[in-house]
């Protein structure tokens, strides 16, 4: 009898599991992406919440390093990446505006403070800026900034010497005088303030930035159960963000170098609730077409269409 019954306890156990072979991946690939200041990315890997979520279905989770988001969403429409855990709205739109299969689950953050350019000399007019090299991560928030910025100037992309590359590149080469003006966020934005560089600008009254969390629509149609797993992971996240604000000081400071005391400062202007308001959308309609007005895209992206149903 003691036999049969644990025969029909595994049976009932194998049936309610389900395998990785139920879904259309076999493991949960999402970004890492540290900078500005992420912090609900540092801390659920730290904590291990993802991985505890997909655990039941047998999922392992792994981290992608992209950074830039040409390569972020690429990676996503290839299927290497099924989540883009902090994107910004203007690399949505960028790839969508090119045929890219993407859509947006929540938001992640919002901080327009967090987005600043840096010079080495005062900036007072367009005659400082016109020919300088300007680094920076091309297709982001970032970029959207230098755009917005020389627009407020009267002045184009084409009026200066725009280098793509990435944040830490960006600072390396300011640092090095390769270049005359950098585009940071983050750790390296912060310590360039402190070394005594001039900031430009912020994106404060420029830009209205929101940094999402997306996916691809075939992934989702597909694995409905495996996204809602996502969002309650989040949640989660979050949670544990609102319960133990000193551990999670402590895990962001670690992970980037910086000291609890600027994290502390740093964490005062991100807004990190995950629900998409009537203002998110109202921000990312404008920055469609604030991009469509600076040639950054060519299409016109229909926002309505960028949310999962």
């Amino acid at each position: 009898m003691k036999n049969i019954l644990k025969l029909l306890l595994c049976i009932i156990l194998v049936l309610s599991c389900k395998n990785k072979s139920d879904f259309s991946v076999k493991q949960i690939a999402l970004t890492y992406v540290k900078s500005p200041l992420n912090v609900p990315s540092m801390v659920e890997r730290d904590k291990f919440i993802f991985s505890n979520a997909f655990s039941k279905y047998n999922l392992p989770v792994v981290y992608s390093e992209l950074t830039t988001g040409p390569d972020q969403t690429q990676a996503l429409a290839s299927g290497d990446i099924q989540f883009l855990y902090a994107v910004g709205s203007t690399s949505v739109i960028l790839a969508k505006a090119n045929g890219a299969d993407i859509k947006i689950i929540n938001t992640y953050s919002r901080s327009p403070k967090s987005f600043v350019i840096f010079s080495k000399n005062i900036i007072k007019g367009s005659k400082d800026i016109i020919g300088k090299k300007v680094a920076g991560p091309k297709g982001t928030i970032l970029h959207e900034l230098l755009a917005a910025y020389l627009n407020s100037l009267g002045l184009k992309e084409s009026d200066i010497q725009f280098i793509s590359m990435g944040i830490p590149e960006s600072y390396a080469a300011l640092l090095s005088g390769s270049v005359d003006m950098a585009l940071l966020a983050g750790p390296s934005a912060y310590n360039t303030a402190k070394e005594g560089y001039n900031i430009v600008t912020t994106g404060e009254n420029l830009i209205e930035p929101v940094v999402v969390v997306a996916t691809s629509e075939k992934f989702y149609n597909n694995n409905k159960e495996l996204v809602d797993t996502f969002i309650n992971a989040e949640i989660e996240v979050l949670d544990y963000m609102n319960n133990n604000y000193d551990e999670i000081i402590s895990i962001s400071a670690r992970e980037t170098g910086l000291t609890e005391e600027a994290v502390k400062e740093m964490y005062l202007i991100y807004d990190f609730n995950i629900d998409i308001t009537d203002k998110d959308i109202a921000s990312i309609r404008k920055t469609e077409s604030f991009m469509r007005e600076n040639k950054m895209i060519e299409n016109e992206v229909d926002i309505n269409d960028l949310f999962i149903n």
